[in-house]
């Protein structure tokens, strides 16, 4: 049975291959970057389809997607806690780095939830058509 660190890591890894990355969360397992809905871009996704669809999304957006390093910085059989960095850019030329904080929760092998942090104001640049322009209103956020 794979613990939380192995967990992570498998995740990280396999991030290009929608698939395999779903395929390590339990049925019931999410991905929650919950600052995104600040943004008003999603910021939940549970099941392993919706967590497959999630990463699908990702890669159309920045198609080389992938991790450049991951630092373990807090770990339990149960628990992880992990920087991880990226730098790519999206499929519209726009720089997309990131340094991300994720907490990866295991049960019985399997990830339960995943919780990731992330700058904001880098993720509007890249993924919103006009950038922090874009950001909307408090009362315009789901």
């Amino acid at each position: 049975m794979r613990n939380a660190r192995e967990l992570l890591l498998g995740y990280t890894s396999n991030i290009r291959h929608p698939d395999a990355a779903a395929a390590l969360f339990a049925e019931d397992g999410a991905v929650e970057l919950p600052y995104l809905a600040s943004l008003g871009i999603p910021h939940r996704a549970q099941g392993r389809e919706k967590i497959r669809a999630f990463l699908v999304d990702l890669l159309q957006a920045v198609p080389d997607y992938g991790f450049d390093s991951v630092d373990i910085l807090i770990d339990t059989p149960d628990q992880v806690f992990g920087e991880y960095t990226v730098e790519r850019t999206t499929r519209d030329g726009r720089p997309f780095s990131q340094l991300y904080g994720g907490r990866l929760v295991a049960v019985n092998g399997e990830i339960k939830l995943l919780r990731e942090y992330l700058d904001l104001i880098r993720a509007a640049r890249a993924m919103l058509p006009n950038g922090i322009a874009d950001i909307p209103a408090p009362e315009q956020r789901t």
